[in-house]
């Protein structure tokens, strides 16, 4: 990411003295090497904002920093919960995270936001935490588990998913219809995903200075924010690439040892959830065929799942970096009102001319440079 220097440091010129750097874009982008580059010229420390991250194991499947890249710049928020916690949410994440910054910018560092999740860079950005007008497709990250879920909960009947809503939020409950199982669902998964009530972040949203019923104003004055994006059919075979890279360095592996260490049990006790925690994570549901194949099945038949599962995650990886890509998108170029920091735009399609004529705001309209 060395060539893409002069285009981010026009970007920081504009931004002239930014509270925070924040790297957003799809997996494969590069995000990680740029948050790098930009801590050693600019005294900073990079938090990662990466739900799957922060568990402890997995280092090849959740494509976390080498020991070298650590070594070069100070990161936080890697690798410190138990992986069998499947209860950390975006608040826990939200409430450490600001603690760091605060302490960063006690000591004059530059706090550098890189990922990754995208609703855990939006309760550091913005005192609201979520959007609740829009669907918001990243809310359990690390895979597609989400949106499968709330089409799961959607198909319940009214009575049932009501039931569940009054149990954990009976004040969104009294405030919706038995019958919108929809608006029910959402308001489930937000609670699921948070682990706080939907009630709760609206009367925090409108008792926020500057809040509305689409946001609550920015946390910290003038971050710079860059987006980095690429056209989708170079970054399909650079994922595909990266896979193989993956799988060299010993991906299955490291999936078939965390299973026997900790998931062969909820296996075996058919209680086995890849909607939580470190299970959501690319990889886990794809190898779960192979990964539970009967010692009796050939070798024939452990290969074919085998490469199954393989082409399996190539596929949910693009998918994933296509929703992130929309998130962008829809949260920050299509985003309402005045509290919307400028994004910067940095084509990675070509990592080897990146550089030239520097980085442009986004328009909402292409969520192109300019």
């Amino acid at each position: 990411m060395a060539a893409s220097t002069r285009s981010v440091q026009c970007a920081l010129r504009r931004a002239i003295a930014p509270s925070l750097v924040v790297i957003l874009g799809a997996t494969g982008t590069g995000k990680s090497k740029l948050a790098i580059e930009i801590g050693k010229r600019l005294r900073g420390e990079i938090i990662s904002a990466d739900s799957m991250q922060v568990y402890q194991g997995l280092d090849i499947i959740t494509n976390k920093v080498t020991a070298e890249e650590l070594s070069q710049c100070r990161h936080h928020m890697i690798s410190f919960v138990d992986p069998l916690v499947s209860s950390y949410t975006v608040v826990d994440f939200r409430n450490k995270a600001l603690s760091l910054i605060d302490d960063m910018h006690s000591r004059n560092k530059l706090p550098i936001i890189v990922g990754g999740t995208n609703y855990y860079i939006e309760s550091l950005l913005w005192k609201v935490l979520l959007d609740t007008g829009q669907e918001n497709e990243e809310l359990g990250d690390g895979g597609d588990g989400a949106p499968h879920r709330k089409l799961e909960l959607e198909k319940l009947g009214g009575a049932e998913l009501h039931k569940r809503l009054v149990e954990v939020d009976p004040k969104m409950a009294a405030m919706l219809h038995p019958n919108d199982r929809r608006k029910i669902a959402r308001s489930l998964q937000i609670h699921e995903e948070t682990g706080v009530p939907h009630s709760h972040w609206l009367e925090e949203q409108r008792g926020q200075d500057g809040g509305n019923g689409l946001g609550g104003p920015l946390r910290y004055p003038d971050p710079c924010i860059f987006w980095l994006h690429a056209d989708m059919e170079a970054l399909d075979k650079r994922l595909d690439a990266r896979v193989d890279e993956m799988l060299s360095a010993g991906l299955i592996e490291e999936l078939r040892d965390f299973h026997v260490c900790y998931n062969q049990q909820k296996v075996q006790d058919d209680s086995q959830n890849y909607e939580h925690g470190i299970f959501q994570s690319i990889g886990f549901k794809e190898f779960h065929d192979y990964l539970t194949a009967p010692e009796s099945s050939t070798q024939q038949e452990k290969d074919t799942l085998r490469n199954k599962g393989i082409e399996a995650v190539k596929i949910a990886t693009k998918r994933y970096a296509r929703k992130q890509n929309k998130w962008v998108r829809n949260r920050f170029l299509k985003r309402p009102g005045d509290n919307v920091p400028a994004v910067y735009g940095l084509d990675v399609t070509d990592v080897s001319r990146m550089g030239g004529d520097g980085a442009e705001p986004c328009t909402a309209d292409t969520g192109q440079s300019q």
